[in-house]
């Protein structure tokens, strides 16, 4: 009397997860256990049976950015790095007003938009190299009356307590979760206003010629005379 053949085990299925390494010990575990029992007698030469298997994966390497300073780098809108160089030749920003912006984006904390600058300590940033070459410097009045027209253009706002934040769709200092975390927190701020701050931005008479998703200032002009 003969004995009923041992039952095949068959291949266990390893449950879908979420993360990189759950279940691939198992996946490998069943890869070598059904190797061996193929190959186990397969030979009969020597009847080896295959042992283990071995994965090897080549490091990904990623290149990194290779800024000058130690203050990290931030990332600025195309259309509106040129549209600062534009407006600077057509006299439509003043000096003070463009660099009062360029060194309040320079130093926005990460991940947040917010620079921590007092009016004076703006100011004193700005003559930092005109006081030691013994030059002409801004004043705290002409940062004072930049910061409201850049308020006005809705590059900026000022949150009180020496806090300014600045338009994070112009120029962000983080990753991309980080930024829309912050719009989603001016929307609210803005109850969601399609023109309010960071939307319609300034300054106004270049919203026709630049294509800035909102009205055309001459049909904003006819609206308002008409």
């Amino acid at each position: 009397m003969t004995s009923d053949p041992p039952a095949r085990r068959r291949p266990r299925a390893v449950a879908a997860t979420t993360s990189d390494d759950a279940g691939f010990d198992d996946l490998l575990q069943i890869l070598g256990e059904q190797l061996g029992r193929s190959t186990q007698g397969g030979d009969p030469r020597n009847g080896r049976k295959l042992k283990n298997v071995v994965l090897e994966y080549e490091a990904h390497h990623t290149a990194v950015h290779d800024m000058a300073g130690n203050a990290g780098y931030s990332l600025a809108s195309n259309w509106f790095t040129q549209l600062l160089a534009q407006l600077a030749v057509a006299n439509s920003i003043t000096k003070s007003q463009l660099c009062v912006f360029l060194y309040v984006a320079g130093g926005q904390e990460r991940g947040t938009g917010i620079a921590q600058y007092t009016q004076q300590e703006i100011t004193d940033g700005l003559n930092k190299l005109a006081a030691q070459k013994g030059g002409k410097m801004i004043t705290r009045s002409t940062v004072n009356r930049a910061i409201k027209a850049l308020v006005g253009y809705k590059w900026v706002e000022q949150l009180g307590n020496g806090r300014v934040q600045l338009n994070v769709r112009l120029w962000f200092h983080g990753t991309s979760t980080a930024q829309h975390q912050v719009l989603e927190h001016l929307a609210v701020q803005h109850d969601h206003d399609p023109e309010a701050f960071p939307h319609g931005i300034g300054p106004e008479a270049h919203q026709e010629e630049l294509d800035l998703g909102v009205a055309p200032y001459r049909d904003q002009r006819e609206r308002r005379t008409g």
